[in-house]
C-alpha cells in the first residue's frame, strides 16, 4: 500500500521521544509499504539526517516552520478555539503539499503522529490512523498544577482546549493508537477503550550490555529543554542528591541530554555533570551504577527507562513513570519510589549492595526484552493502519 505519513517533527536525530518513535515506525512500515512523508521542521537538517530517513521513504517533503508562520497560526488558533499546539505546528504550505500528494498518488492510507497535525488531514476521505502517543491534555494539566502563579492561566487555558480537541478529533480517524493503557484510559472520549496500544521499543543492538568500569554513580537522561525532565533534574540535584552526599561525599551524578536549559546548566558543580548532547547515550549507561528518573510531570512511556534496562542498569523511578510499564514488579525488575526519603534510601541500598544492583539490572533487561521489541510492536501497527 501507499501510505502518507504526517509528522510534527523530522524524525532524526533521535534526541526526542516522538522522533525516536516515528523513526522506528517508518523503518518497520517501509518493509511492508511505500511511504510518502510530510514533516514539519524548525531546526537545521544535515544531509546525514535526511539520509537516515530517506532510505525508508519514497518521497520526503520537509516544511520549514518560521517564526512568522508560528505567530500567525498561534493567533488564529487563539480565536478559533483550537489548541495552541495545533497552531504552532500548522503551516499552509504543509496543507497544500498534503493535498497535492493525495491528488497525485491517491494514497491508500494516512498515518499521523500526535494531534498537533490532525487538522491537516481530518477532512480527507481516506482511511486514517492517529497516533495520540501521549495524553497531551493531562501533561498540560500537570504542568499547570506545578507552575508558578503567573504561568497557571496559560497552562490551564491550553489544558482545556487540548481536552476538548482530544475528544473532538477522535471520530475523524478510523483507527487510533497510543503508547500505554494508562494514557488510553485518560483520553476524554466515551469509546477510548477502542484505542490500540502500540508501545515504544528498544534498539537492542545500540543499547547492548557492556561490562566495564563504572565511572558515575547516578545517571539521569533525557531532552533537557522538556519541562518534565527539567523539573526532575532540579528535584534530583537539589533535594535528593544533597542528602545522599552527606553519607557519600564523593558521589557523582550525571545529567545527560540535549539542549540543557539555563536552569539545568546551573545545576553543574564538582559532583554534578551536565553533558548536553552526547554522541552515545549507551556509553553513559554503561559507565553508570544506577539510573534514576524521578518523574513528576508528563505522560507516556519513558524511553530512557527502556534503554537503561536494556543495558542491565538498575533503575529507580516514580509511580508516574513506572505505571505505564504494565506487569513490571517493583524491587524485582525496577524500583518505584514516591518520596524524597524513598529515593534516598533506595539509592543507598543499591550503592551498598552491588549484588542487588546486578540482580535488578538483569531482571529489568529480561522484562524489556520480552515486552519492548520495535519489530514486533510496529508489525502490529502496520496491521492496524491497513485493516
Amino acid at each position: 500500500m501507499n501510505i502518507l505519513v504526517v509528522l510534527p517533527r523530522f524524525p532524526y536525530p533521535l534526541e526526542k521521544g516522538d522522533k525516536l518513535r516515528a523513526y522506528h515506525q517508518l523503518r518497520v512500515l517501509s518493509q511492508f509499504h511505500t511511504l510518502y512523508l510530510v514533516t514539519l521542521n524548525e531546526v537545521s537538517l544535515s544531509t546525514v539526517d535526511i539520509a537516515h530517513v530517506q532510505r525508508y521513504c519514497k518521497e520526503i517533503h520537509v516544511i520549514q516552520l518560521t517564526p512568522f508562520s508560528k505567530l500567525i497560526h498561534l493567533v488564529r488558533c487563539f480565536f478559533s478555539g483550537l489548541p495552541l499546539q495545533c497552531g504552532y505546528f500548522y503551516k499552509n504550505e504543509a496543507r497544500r503539499t498534503i493535498l497535492d500528494i493525495v491528488e497525485r498518488i491517491k494514497p491508500d492510507r494516512i498515518y499521523c503522529q500526535l494531534i498537533r497535525v490532525a487538522e491537516y488531514v481530518k477532512d480527507i476521505p481516506i482511511p486514517k490512523t492517529l497516533d495520540y502517543q501521549d495524553v497531551l491534555s493531562k501533561g498540560m494539566q500537570r504542568r499547570a498544577e506545578q507552575a508558578p502563579f503567573y504561568k497557571k492561566p496559560l497552562f490551564n487555558f491550553e489544558y482545556k482546549r487540548l481536552l476538548r480537541y482530544e475528544e473532538k478529533i477522535f471520530s475523524s480517524f478510523d483507527h487510533k493508537v497510543i503508547i500505554t493503557e494508562v494514557d488510553r484510559d485518560l483520553i476524554p472520549h466515551i469509546e477510548n477503550e477502542t484505542i490500540h496500544i502500540i508501545a515504544n521499543g528498544v534498539d537492542f543492538e545500540q543499547y547492548k550490555y557492556q561490562d566495564g568500569e563504572k565511572k558515575y554513580d547516578l545517571l539521569f537522561a533525557g531532552n533537557m529543554n522538556y519541562p518534565p525532565n527539567i523539573e526532575a533534574a532540579e528535584y534530583l540535584a537539589k533535594q535528593v542528591f544533597p542528602i545522599l552526599q552527606k553519607e557519600f561525599p564523593d558521589l557523582t551524578l550525571v545529567i545527560c541530554g540535549t539542549n540543557p536549559t539555563s536552569k539545568v546548566k546551573a545545576l553543574q558543580n564538582k559532583h554534578i555533570i551536565v553533558t548536553g548532547w552526547v554522541e552515545s547515550m549507551a556509553e553513559y549507561y554503561a559507565k553508570s551504577r544506577i539510573f534514576i528518573a524521578p518523574m513528576h510531570l508528563g505522560t507516556g512511556l519513558q524511553n530512557k527507562l527502556l534503554e537503561a534496562m536494556s543495558m542491565k542498569l538498575p533503575c529507580i523511578t516514580s509511580t508516574l513513570a513506572g505505571n505505564p510499564l504494565r506487569g513490571i514488579e517493583s524491587e524485582k525488575e525496577i524500583i518505584i519510589c514516591n518520596t524524597t526519603t524513598g529515593y534516598v534510601e533506595m539509592v543507598k541500598f543499591l550503592l551498598q549492595n552491588p549484588e542487588k544492583r546486578a540482580e535488578i539490572g538483569e531482571n529489568g533487561y529480561q522484562f524489556v526484552k520480552r515486552n519492548y521489541n520495535w519489530e514486533t510492536i510496529n508489525e502490529q501497527l502496520a496491521k492496524i493502519i491497513t485493516s
